[in-house]
């Protein structure tokens, strides 16, 4: 399924969001909840990583430059609302 580089920004806040629970689980002593915490946004991150290089593909872009891209716009407009 093609994405536009919108939603590849969108997913991948959503991955940074669930990173951030994962970050946040990994001092507590809850295993279950951070197991399940990183699967999720191990997930999420694959998901990610593949929606980029078909993107990639389909733009004719160097991969590498468009999770570039993907990553500066999503973790920007994060450190704006901040």
């Amino acid at each position: 399924m093609a994405h536009t580089f919108e939603e590849l920004v969108q997913m991948q806040r959503t991955a940074d969001q669930a990173h951030a629970t994962v970050r946040a689980l990994r001092d507590q002593d809850d295993p279950p909840a951070f197991e399940a915490a990183w699967q999720a946004w191990r997930g999420l991150a694959q998901d990610v990583q593949a929606a980029v290089t078909e993107h990639a593909k389909e733009q004719d872009k160097m991969r590498g430059s468009v999770e570039l891209e993907v990553k500066r716009e999503a973790r920007h407009e994060e450190a704006a609302a901040s």
